[in-house]
């Protein structure tokens, strides 16, 4: 790939209404979230429930991601969620898990290696979460990871990752992100920066040097991003994926009901993703219960709670995503 012209971050406003892409078809991913009981143990019922939600409405679940709980998971449990999932969705279903290096017996990249391996017997596609021995390695070094992880995978994702979601994340320079853009296997990265204009550089690159390249943003606080291109693996989504399957839809048929389910579910994510942002799972789950989808709102132990009134501040907020989603046609 020529790398003699970097792509420069975006300066003026015509750089972004210019990347406006009407009626295109979006693809979208969620990661769901995975439930608890109160007792710690995983809530296989409302997770069987909820995956099954995600998958017919249109969008391809990631299990074991940062909103799956998959770093704090031991490699034991990501199987048999991953196997629970398979069995939910059929043998052919579309799904994607996060193969991760956390918990294993070897070095990391072994820990890749097998978490690949598990990733594929199960008919997934992997999708490389960040690990601090990962994030710690720099441009060939990290591109000649992604490789050898990725190696046996016909399809897989990388993952950028802000540091207000996890410690151990890292968003890459563009010519290390350019890099993996070299690596066949690679079809896309999940891009989560929470920044426009770092997801607009990436799209240019991706305009100018692997049009097929999906850039799958992780901005909870920008979902509008897929109007320039971007495609999307959120976190927000496991809230309502009915509500961003039916928006996807409006935004591909021209239909300008598209913008007043997008301000709803923008509204949600604003909430949903307030500082401390990993929380937002609590507040998924408060709302999934508010919804009727979950019995209760536990999480994993590891995740921050929300305060008491988290509910009565989602209520206004889902009634407001359920008109926007009832809203007529004009005709």
């Amino acid at each position: 790939m020529d790398r003699s012209a970097p792509a420069a971050l975006p300066q003026t406003t015509d750089e972004f209404t210019a990347r406006i892409c009407p009626r295109r078809t979006i693809y979208g991913s969620t990661a769901v979230l995975l439930p608890f009981d109160a007792d710690g143990r995983i809530n296989w019922d409302d997770f069987g429930r909820h995956v099954a939600l995600t998958a017919a409405s249109g969008l391809e679940p990631a299990l074991n991601m940062d909103t799956g709980f998959g770093p704090q998971l031991t490699p034991a449990q990501r199987r048999e969620v991953l196997a629970f999932a398979r069995r939910q969705l059929g043998a052919t279903a579309p799904l994607i898990a996060g193969a991760a290096a956390f918990g294993g017996p070897g070095d990391a990249l072994a820990n890749y290696q097998a978490a690949v391996r598990d990733i594929l017997d199960h008919g997934a596609t992997p999708i490389v979460f960040q690990s601090p021995w990962l994030t710690a390695l720099g441009g060939a070094e990290l591109a000649a990871a992604y490789q050898a992880i990725t190696a046996p995978a016909p399809r897989a994702f990388a993952f950028e990752l802000g540091r207000m979601f996890a410690p151990f994340g890292a968003i890459y320079d563009l010519d290390t992100y350019a890099r993996l853009l070299d690596i066949p296997q690679l079809k896309g990265a999940k891009h989560s920066s929470l920044d426009r204009r770092l997801e607009l550089q990436r799209l240019a690159l991706r305009d100018r040097a692997r049009p097929d390249w999906l850039v799958l943003t992780g901005n909870d606080l920008a979902i509008d991003l897929v109007q320039y291109g971007s495609d999307y693996l959120l976190g927000l989504s496991t809230y309502d994926p009915e509500a961003f399957a039916l928006r996807d839809r409006w935004w591909r048929d021209g239909d300008a009901r598209f913008y007043q389910l997008n301000d709803a579910l923008q509204w949600l994510g604003m909430v949903g993703f307030r500082d401390p942002v990993p929380a937002y799972k609590h507040s998924a789950a408060i709302y999934l219960m508010l919804a009727g989808r979950m019995a209760d709102a536990h999480v994993h132990a590891s995740c921050p709670r929300r305060p008491e009134w988290e509910i009565d501040l989602l209520r206004p907020i889902h009634a407001m995503v359920e008109s926007a989603k009832r809203q007529p046609a004009v005709v």
